[in-house]
């Protein structure tokens, strides 16, 4: 099959709207049942089946068995990267379908998940943040932490040496499709939203990609120059 084939074929796929939104529930990396996904999707069980059937078969997703639930997830953070990529030029490329909802919600503006690293404005920041103090380089796609930036990232419990054995693209970064600006991934970035995680100073939201910054995030976060003083507590820096 030819490349445009290949490309007309996942067009189609993400041209029906309750298929994009199945693939957007799970950007996060998490699994969920088909009853889940239906109510995602806002379609019946079986409209569902047949859907997440159809992106099994085309190698977006993949399904595991667990007891008598069936749960699916993306194939991988290839998947999600290249799904993330076009939500960027959606509006001109599916206007139909893709995104689901041109209205983003403010909270998943702010701070989600990319399927297992930091995207929306607090990603872009941390990222924006780490190249204008010269702790990455970033082009192409491709990025290299620098001397200066794995101390800092080891202050911050950044696990450098299992992000390195991850079998992946160590760094690289992402345009983000809310902010249309870059944001750290691969397994620096990864590492990055763990050791975060980790430290409570972000909590994932329940059911939702939504990443909510703690009161000791913000502290955090205002030392490292992410956030502004405590005129604007909640306000991210622009670049």
């Amino acid at each position: 099959m030819h490349d445009t084939d290949i490309l007309a074929d996942v067009g189609r796929l993400l041209g029906e709207p309750a298929r994009a939104r199945i693939l957007t529930a799970l950007l996060d990396g998490r699994a969920f049942t088909g009853k889940e996904l239906a109510y995602f999707a806002g379609v019946t069980a079986a409209t569902a089946s047949a859907h997440l059937a159809r992106l099994v078969a085309a190698e977006l997703l993949v399904v595991e068995k667990q007891g008598r639930f069936n749960y699916y997830r993306l194939k991988s953070g290839d998947v999600a990267r290249a799904l993330e990529g076009l939500m960027t030029v959606a509006p001109m490329a599916t206007p139909a379908g893709w995104p689901p909802s041109h209205r983003v919600d403010p909270a998943l503006r702010a701070a989600r998940l990319c399927y297992d690293h930091i995207a929306g404005r607090l990603g872009v920041s941390l990222c924006e943040m780490m190249v204008r103090r010269g702790y990455l380089v970033l082009a192409d796609g491709s990025g290299e932490v620098t001397d200066a930036g794995a101390r800092f990232l080891a202050r911050l419990g950044v696990d450098l040496d299992r992000a390195a054995r991850a079998k992946r693209r160590y760094c690289r970064s992402c345009i983000d499709w809310t902010e249309r600006r870059r944001h750290l991934s691969g397994a620096v970035g990864a590492a990055l939203a763990d050791a975060f995680l980790e430290h409570g100073w972000i909590a994932r939201n329940r059911d939702s990609r939504v990443l909510s910054v703690t009161p000791a995030g913000r502290e955090k976060l205002t030392e490292l120059g992410v956030l502004e003083p405590s005129t604007a507590p909640r306000a991210l820096r622009s670049a």
